[in-house]
């Protein structure tokens, strides 16, 4: 499979929190909620990572669902991100540092017995952004003149 180069270009003002995106041909708003300085007039950047995450989920189930003749209806993906201590997933030595947990549930609809709800969970933690997230991503960076 041959991998494609993405390209996002983002624009924050000085002035401001509101982020323009620009993905391909699409474009879209990033913001913070007011309580932190943002006009709240999109999401935030975690809840757009978080998106990717179900949008790749569920876009996934459906192409694997239809590949093997499944009667998968629909798929809704429910994300919550947050940040918790070390020490509240594992007893750890006196670890106090945060990391981040994404919590998703999946709700399938249609006719689907155990066994295909059993493959289309393990099939959505091998969608790519998933795999990407669980994996780690190594970020590259450099100031352009």
């Amino acid at each position: 499979m041959e991998t494609k180069l993405f390209s996002v270009v983002t624009d924050t003002s000085a002035k401001g929190l509101k982020t323009k995106i620009s993905a391909g041909k699409h474009l879209l708003y990033a913001d913070e909620p007011l309580e932190v300085g943002g006009t709240d007039e999109g999401p935030s950047p975690y809840e757009i990572l978080i998106s990717a995450l179900g949008a790749c989920t569920g876009m996934t189930l459906s192409m694997y669902a239809k590949r093997k003749e499944m009667p998968l209806k629909s798929v809704k993906v429910h994300l919550r991100h947050d940040k918790v201590y070390v020490e509240d997933l594992v007893a750890c030595d006196k670890d106090t540092s945060k990391i981040d947990v994404i919590y998703r549930e999946i709700e399938l609809e249609g006719d689907l017995n155990k066994d295909q709800r059993k493959s289309l969970l393990d099939i959505a933690n091998k969608c790519p952004v998933h795999k990407s997230l669980a994996n780690g991503i190594n970020i590259k960076t450099v100031l352009r003149d």
